[in-house]
């Protein structure tokens, strides 16, 4: 296993994965591209990714093992140039399986790595917020929740009110309208369609309200692609524009988080 470089993914440039295998628990689930890569790697012999996925309606689907690889946490020290590092593209930091003290040892590989930036991304919100406090922050640890429709929005509020220096929300696969956000204490929105076999579609008036949104905030806004069965067809400008924005820094506020969130 290594750190994965010239990730595919357009907002970031390297993916490293402590923790495999996962379960589905929302929309944004159905079509994860992780559950064909983790049955492809078991294909491949590498063992790490195997019995994480079972076949169902001829497609791999997760069937809830986890698995935590101590020999990953090595990695990143060994990786000199700073890079941009995507965390567990393959499963979720956070996912109840992962035993608080893993969690903690991944943070501590973190910090002890500022060379490199590191972005996580949860749709476990709930538990994202019950052990943020016993979690040391580092500063070059991003943290984001997934929301792909309205039905989720509360997974931001759980993430106001953790202690993460860059607090991101990846909206994708986007797939319904997200009006009148709280993008109060966030810094950055990635936003994008599904792409792959069974892409559900989006309407571009859901984009461009996400878009109006971040402008309105003054929140970094960057959106990744239309989507599709044939995502380099449809491409990723909007109204003309490429929108690639990233945070420039944590916004401060003169209150703490208890007194803003009690």
């Amino acid at each position: 296993m290594s750190l994965a470089t010239n990730s595919s993914i357009e907002w970031t440039e390297a993916t490293w994965n402590p923790v495999v295998g996962c379960n589905v628990i929302s929309p944004g689930c159905t079509n994860c591209y992780a559950m064909r890569m983790a049955r492809r790697l078991e294909a491949m012999g590498q063992p790490k990714y195997g019995g994480t996925t079972r076949m169902s309606g001829g497609r791999p689907k997760w069937n809830g093992v986890v698995r935590v690889d101590e020999d990953s946490l090595k990695l990143p020290a060994t990786w000199r140039t700073g890079r941009m590092i995507f965390v567990n593209s393959m499963s979720d930091l956070f996912h109840d399986k992962v035993p608080l003290e893993f969690v903690k040892r991944v943070f501590e590989t973190m910090r002890a790595t500022p060379q490199h930036t590191y972005q996580i991304l949860t749709k476990r919100a709930e538990r994202l917020e019950e052990i943020a406090l016993d979690l040391d922050w580092p500063h070059n640890v991003w943290m984001g929740v997934s929301v792909e429709n309205a039905d989720y929005l509360y997974r931001i509020d759980h993430l106001r009110r953790t202690e993460a220096a860059i607090k991101f929300l990846s909206l994708e696969p986007l797939l319904g309208p997200l009006e009148n956000m709280n993008l109060d204490y966030i810094d950055w929105v990635i936003a994008g369609g599904e792409s792959g076999p069974g892409a559900r579609p989006m309407n571009p008036t859901w984009v461009r309200s996400i878009r109006d949104q971040c402008l309105t905030a003054g929140v970094a806004f960057h959106f990744k692609q239309w989507g599709g069965v044939n995502k380099k067809k449809t491409g990723r400008t909007l109204d003309g524009l490429t929108w690639d924005e990233f945070p420039k820094s944590p916004q401060k506020s003169d209150a703490s988080l208890e007194t803003l969130f009690a």
